[in-house]
């Protein structure tokens, strides 16, 4: 019986994904918000770089905020900002959280925009 990592299907990364890498790197900050640069890049797939860009990105949108504690960096989410596509505006962050990962807050009603 050939074992999954055998299979040239289980072990190839897939060519797209549902979340781009600001997305990924926002689950990365929820599952650990002392989480290091250079683990949330491992974990993306994209280099140190890229991902310390998209951290400054999300901390300059006012999505994640970010502590300096001694030599590392602490994250917190804005769980209540909106998504940006306006597709997905009537949605928040905390929202995207919870329903890809259970790791955003519970989730608050918000008024509908018009």
């Amino acid at each position: 019986m050939a074992r999954a990592e055998d299979d040239p299907k289980e072990t190839a990364r897939p060519t797209w994904t549902f979340l781009t890498n600001h997305g990924h790197v926002l689950v990365c900050i929820a599952g650990d918000p002392g989480i290091r640069g250079r683990d949330i890049a491992t974990r993306v797939g994209i280099t140190e770089r890229a991902a310390q860009a998209i951290i400054a990105d999300l901390v300059g949108e006012g999505y994640v905020n970010r502590t300096r504690i001694g030599r590392r960096n602490h994250y917190e989410i804005n769980p209540d900002q909106p998504l940006r596509h306006p597709v997905e505006q009537p949605h928040s962050v905390g929202d995207l959280l919870q329903l890809v990962s259970g790791l955003g807050p519970p989730r608050r009603r918000r008024a509908a925009v018009s």
